[in-house]
């Protein structure tokens, strides 16, 4: 074995290691999309689409 196989080798290995590792963080973005306190933020992407004055807000407030 000369170096040129365990270079292939280790850059095999690291690429599967490096995917692992990008799915198992797309896999934690999208199953845990509430933070700690609870709220859930993907509600705010459609924030800047739907800005027209009547529709509803994200959150609805109250006037109190």
């Amino acid at each position: 074995m000369d170096i040129a196989e365990l270079q292939a080798y280790g850059y095999f290995t690291l690429t599967i290691l490096l995917v692992v590792a990008l799915y198992g963080y797309i896999y934690h973005l999208y199953s845990t999309k509430k933070d700690v306190d609870g709220v859930d933020y993907e509600s705010y992407s459609d924030m800047a689409l739907k800005d027209d004055i009547d529709d509803t807000p994200v959150s609805p407030k109250s006037d109190d």
